[in-house]
């Protein structure tokens, strides 16, 4: 488990989250070469940060930590490619494509953006993750992703 019990770090001691920094610390976070580390970003995040996805909303930096320990545990691998970044403060918004090495399954890549918002510190104190999740892993299962499309398009237009 991360130990989010530390000495807080300092907001001002951090770089500014420039599309340039942010790239450099998300490819630190997600690799190629085994389980993602979160532990250089957490000082990025606010202690009063609040995460949502398709699953899950979370509120607070200790639930926070668990879930991304919660990530690393169901994975075997995890990588990110960021494509596009746009910073306009409060805003950071990009783009990526997530791959997901599960332990009994072949590796899944995710399509996503993700929306920062920081707080008047520079941290971040919100962020929200957009993907389809499973569009995405259905793609991968030769024969149900026509049926699921089939479905999709049938149902919702």
């Amino acid at each position: 488990m991360t130990d989010t019990t530390k000495k807080p770090v300092n907001a001002h001691e951090l770089a500014p989250l420039t599309a340039d920094h942010l790239r450099e610390l998300w490819s630190q976070t997600y690799n190629r070469h085994g389980k993602p580390d979160w532990s250089h970003i957490f000082p990025y995040y606010h202690e009063n940060i609040i995460f949502q996805d398709c699953i899950q909303k979370v509120e607070g930096i200790r639930d926070f930590t668990d879930l991304c320990d919660r990530l690393a545990t169901r994975s075997k691998q995890l990588s990110m490619e960021i494509n596009t970044i746009l910073v306009q403060p409060p805003h950071i918004i990009f783009d990526w494509i997530m791959t997901i090495s599960y332990k009994k399954n072949p590796d899944t890549p995710i399509f996503g953006c993700t929306h920062l918002t920081l707080a008047d510190d520079g941290r971040i104190i919100h962020q929200r993750d957009y993907y389809d999740l499973w569009g995405d892993i259905f793609n991968g299962i030769p024969w149900f992703h026509n049926r699921y499309r089939r479905f999709m398009r049938k149902v919702f237009g």
